[in-house]
C-alpha cells in the first residue's frame, strides 16, 4: 500500500460535529425529540452490529437490508483498495470473500455517533478482525478505522457509505490449513471462487 496516506481524522474523514447531545429546556415535545435522538443513536449502532454479524455468517439477505441502495464502500488495506458503486455490486464482491473455505470474526468498537439531523447520520468505528481462507492456509488479522453516513428513509436507518483504512494488518501464510473443530461458514457460506 502507498505511503501517501491521509491523516485519520475527523475533517479528512468528513466528520462534523453532529446536533448537541444534551436536554432540552422546553416542554414535552422537545424532550421527546432529545430521546428520538437517543433512539436514533442506538439503532445506528444496532445496525453496525448487525453489518458485522451478517458478515461473518455470510447472511447476505439479511446483510441486503441494511444497506442503501446507492451505497457507496471504498475499502482500503495493505495490499487491496475496494471501491464499489452501490448495494448490489458490494452484495456479490462480499459475498465470494465468505465462502465455505474462509473463517472470519470482525468486532466493531467504540462508536463515535454523530446524528446530523432526524434522516442523517454519521458514524466512526474501531474494527478489530480476524480471517482465515482454509483452501489457501492464508491468515490475516489487524485492525481498521471504519467512517459511515446513514440515512434514515420509511422509519428505518442505513448505511448511504461505508469506508475504512487499515491501521495494521498483518498477513501470513500457514504451514498447514487450519482443521477447525466448529465452522459455521463450510455450512452456510458461498461456493469458494478460487
Amino acid at each position: 500500500m502507498s505511503e501517501d496516506r491521509m491523516i485519520l481524522n475527523k475533517a479528512n474523514m468528513g466528520i462534523t460535529e453532529g446536533l448537541p447531545l444534551e436536554a432540552s429546556t422546553g416542554g414535552i415535545d422537545e424532550l421527546r425529540k432529545n430521546i428520538q435522538m437517543l433512539m436514533d443513536i442506538e439503532a445506528i449502532k444496532q445496525l453496525k452490529h448487525a453489518y458485522f454479524r451478517c458478515v461473518d455468517t455470510a447472511n447476505m439477505d439479511e446483510l441486503a437490508t441494511l444497506f442503501h441502495e446507492d451505497v457507496t464502500v471504498d475499502f482500503k488495506g495493505g495490499d487491496y483498495h475496494w471501491q464499489l458503486q452501490g448495494k448490489d455490486e458490494y452484495l456479490k464482491n462480499i459475498g465470494f470473500s465468505f465462502s465455505k473455505q474462509s473463517i472470519g470474526q470482525h468486532h466493531g468498537h467504540h462508536p463515535e455517533i454523530q446524528i446530523l439531523s432526524e434522516t442523517e447520520a454519521t458514524g466512526i468505528w474501531y474494527l478489530e478482525d480476524r480471517f482465515w481462507v482454509l483452501n489457501h492456509k492464508a491468515f490475516t488479522e489487524g485492525t481498521v478505522l471504519y467512517w459511515d453516513r446513514y440515512v434514515k428513509e420509511n422509519g428505518k436507518w442505513l448505511i448511504r457509505e461505508t469506508r475504512y483504512e487499515r491501521l495494521f494488518e498483518f498477513s501470513d501464510i500457514l504451514d498447514e490449513a487450519p482443521t477447525p473443530k466448529s465452522h459455521y461458514l463450510g455450512t452456510h457460506g458461498t461456493e469458494p471462487q478460487f
